[in-house]
């Protein structure tokens, strides 16, 4: 087999810009996802049965229904309800929902490992309902659960590919393209698995460093 790069050098653009736009989904997958499953962990403690029936619905549909149906649906279902979204405006949606639906899982146990009896001491200690959540149960319970959050990120960001299916640029999206204008499918595919590897490898170096910085308070005496 006779390999050539040399093509794939003029298209250098588009790739960035892939790069970027997959970057970009990831991003507002995972801030959206998790104020979704923020939420979402908080009400699935609530009071009322209908609300927390409401949650675990949402949690069990997007859970067991493969991702690349719901960002079908969002783009190509929706307009017939008069709401039609561009391919990366119904990806990042779509991804948004997706990733919310298991951060909703992650911050419940999350929540659900700080002890009663850590949160009867700062009652005691006169913390507002606010400075109790703040300071005694969420930072503790984003410790807990950091790892499976940076897991699901690196799995969002690779599941973003999903979105060149409607056509939105992003990096799959991009070598789709290239690969039809040049016929070298292998270098092509080659060349976006190594920037994938390279993209994974550098955010879990960075969710690395923050978790020393963040979370560097000792758990024992």
């Amino acid at each position: 087999m006779n390999l050539n790069f040399n093509q794939l050098w003029r298209y250098q653009d588009d790739f960035l810009h892939g790069i970027q736009t997959t970057l970009t989904l990831t991003l507002i997958a995972t801030v959206a996802g998790m104020l979704i499953g923020l939420a979402g962990a908080l009400l699935s403690n609530n009071r009322q049965p209908a609300v927390r029936l409401a949650v675990r619905t949402y949690v069990e549909i997007i859970r067991n229904t493969p991702a690349l149906i719901q960002i079908f649906l969002i783009f190509f279902v929706l307009p017939f309800a008069g709401l039609r979204l561009p391919p990366f405006e119904a990806a990042a949606l779509a991804l948004s929902i997706y990733m919310g639906a298991y951060t909703v899982e992650i911050f419940r146990s999350g929540l659900a490992s700080i002890p009663k009896s850590q949160i009867e001491a700062g009652l005691c200690l006169g913390l507002s309902q606010f400075q109790l959540f703040r300071y005694v149960i969420l930072l503790p319970a984003m410790r807990n659960v950091y790892p499976s959050l940076a897991s699901q990120v690196i799995l969002i960001l690779l599941g973003s590919s999903l979105a060149s299916q409607v056509s939105a640029d992003e990096l799959f999206h991009t070598a789709a393209f290239v690969e039809s204008r040049t016929y070298r499918s292998f270098e092509v595919y080659a060349v976006v698995c190594a920037i994938y590897f390279t993209m994974v490898l550098s955010l879990r170096l960075i969710f690395v460093g923050v978790e020393r910085i963040a979370f560097r308070w000792p758990t024992r005496r």
